[in-house]
């Protein structure tokens, strides 16, 4: 079989039933799905994000080993969300669902509670400090997932860079959230969570050329809300 060009991948995952392709949707204007994914996965099991998903790697991973959750796969490429689709028709992963949109309007699409975790994996560190509130732990995106995190939901990010590793940790430290663990090198832990073993391409590129791979678990609370503080300009 020829393999589908990218356009042909667009065109394909409008009519692929485990995604949703919303990201027309803009600021304060509410997606039909709000509120209302218990009915695109056809039960109330909770709900784990997974953002900028790429390929779907983790939450396909994570689906596999938690059949008694459902895992939701953010991202805005179209064509990489086809691979993670396809991947998780072909596997009959019934608690998978792809949503294509901008994580800079992710709050149209969740309720109050609506989620119960949320995985951040190896994303983009944009390095440079004038663009450091394109990380996705900066406050002022820690802020929209405090709009639909549970109250006890928990943050995960997972990666190579020591600059964004220690910039989410400080972060923790500002605003006084609550840690749910820290490991700053997993592969030179003695044990390994089950949850950390899943690898996607990029962490496999990263572990063979002998980076540390870092993790933090946190939680969100109120102080989250005042994400413009002075202390974060003295962040890298």
């Amino acid at each position: 079989m020829p393999r589908r060009t990218k356009l042909q991948r667009y065109q394909d995952i409008l009519s692929l039933p485990n995604v949703s392709s919303l990201h027309h949707y803009r600021h304060g204007d509410h997606a039909p799905v709000r509120g209302n994914w218990k009915e695109v996965f056809g039960n109330s099991n909770p709900i784990t994000l997974e953002l900028a998903c790429g390929k779907g790697e983790y939450a396909t991973g994570l689906a596999e080993r938690f059949p008694d959750r459902n895992f939701l796969g953010l991202d805005i490429k179209g064509d990489r969300i086809w691979k993670g689709a396809r991947h998780a028709l072909e596997r009959e992963l019934g608690n998978v669902h792809f949503l294509r949109t901008r994580i800079d309007h992710i709050a149209n699409y969740f309720a109050p509670g609506e989620v119960e975790e949320i995985w951040i994996t190896f994303p983009d560190p944009f390095l440079k400090k004038n663009r450091r509130r394109k990380r996705l732990t900066h406050p002022e995106f820690l802020n929209r997932y405090y709009s639909f995190l549970q109250p006890d939901g928990t943050i995960h990010l997972k990666t190579d860079s020591d600059r964004l590793f220690d910039f989410t940790h400080d972060v923790v430290k500002i605003f006084n959230l609550p840690v749910r663990n820290v490991i700053p090198d997993i592969y030179g832990s003695d044990r390994i969570p089950e949850t950390l073993r899943i690898q996607t391409y990029y962490e496999k590129k990263h572990v063979n050329s002998g980076k540390s791979i870092k993790y933090i678990a946190f939680g969100l609370n109120d102080s989250i809300r005042d994400f413009n503080r002075p202390e974060l300009d003295q962040l890298t």
